[in-house]
């Protein structure tokens, strides 16, 4: 499994899965404008791969939280969910623009199945039960919601050794650690508590009390302990970066660089972190996202030196190693 040709998502794209790429920009466009900018910094090919994925994602994401709360409603979403990826996966022709650039991308990179399955198995996560026990339970649900996506990524991108497998896995476990430290109080509003409940009984916190405002102390601590592990895993992350083409690596760093800035603020702002919403304003994302292409030319030398070539990838990576 690994690897086609760079100019496989533009070359002979068939029309309904051009139009379906289209759908799944504009989703993007829409849904996520991080995103969209680190995915512009792509070459073409893998911009439509990278699109392709991510509607995928979110659409999975959406038709599971669009019905949060009624676990018997969200349930059906999830077999439906299962059923139309699983039809994708065996070659059948999809009937919806998600599906079609999903399968496309999945069928030209040789992503395993294995990745979107537990992509949808970290969703059944949500829908089982909103809290983690342990940070292990928390760390397999990250693994599961976005971890695998930059598994599957890996494969759109190609990496010089399959090192880069692990790396990809974790930098996506630190996107998501940090989402969940910005949306806490959101999250517990919807019934999802996503802090290890060992973490809040050594802290006196109970899961109920989690959002009240006479506890943001406490919520606070908790929180720079989480973004600590976020930030071991976005170490592990950057490690990563060599293993990808030069273009890649700087689209890769630039996504890091505006979701770790993310959590730096939640920790700046302490306990009034969840008095609104903490986002990047578009100058600093451009800023960030300057500093994260820095950071793949600095290794620019080494590069040179040791010349990038793509490497098969046979394996597939599982949670935990």
């Amino acid at each position: 499994m690994g690897r086609t040709g760079p100019d496989t998502m533009k070359s002979a794209m068939p029309e309904d899965v051009a139009a379906a790429v289209e759908h799944c920009a504009a989703v993007i466009r829409e849904g996520s404008r991080s995103f969209a900018l680190a995915a512009r910094l792509f070459d073409r090919s893998t911009m439509a791969a990278a699109v392709s994925l991510y509607g995928w994602c979110r659409h999975c994401d959406d038709r599971i939280d669009s019905v949060a709360g009624d676990v018997n409603a969200s349930a059906r979403r999830l077999e439906e969910l299962r059923r139309q990826t699983a039809q994708a996966l065996a070659g059948r022709p999809p009937d919806m623009p998600v599906f079609i650039a999903f399968q496309y991308v999945v069928s030209a990179y040789g992503i395993p199945p294995h990745y979107p399955l537990e992509l949808l198995e970290g969703m059944a996560m949500d829908v089982r039960g909103p809290c983690h026990e342990t940070l292990d339970d928390l760390l397999l649900y990250c693994y599961r919601v976005a971890g695998t996506v930059g598994l599957m990524m890996t494969h759109v991108m190609g990496a010089s050794d399959e090192k880069a497998l692990r790396h990809a896995a974790d930098m996506g476990i630190a996107m998501q650690l940090t989402n969940i430290a910005r949306d806490l109080i959101e999250d517990h509003e919807r019934g999802r508590i996503y802090l290890p409940l060992s973490w809040l009984a050594e802290a006196g916190l109970p899961p109920g009390e989690l959002a009240h405002a006479a506890q943001r102390r406490k919520l606070a601590g908790l929180t720079r302990r989480l973004l600590a592990v976020a930030e071991h895993y976005y170490r592990s992350g950057d490690a990563g970066l060599r293993y990808l083409p030069l273009r890649c690596a700087g689209a890769v760093a630039a996504a890091r660089n505006i979701y770790a800035s993310i959590g730096h603020r939640v920790l700046r702002r302490e306990e009034r972190a969840w008095d609104s919403r903490t986002y990047i304003t578009g100058p600093n994302k451009l800023v960030l996202a300057a500093r994260g292409l820095g950071r793949a030319a600095a290794a620019l030398p080494r590069r040179m030196a040791h010349p990038w070539s793509a490497a098969p990838i046979r394996s597939v990576w599982r949670f935990p190693p």
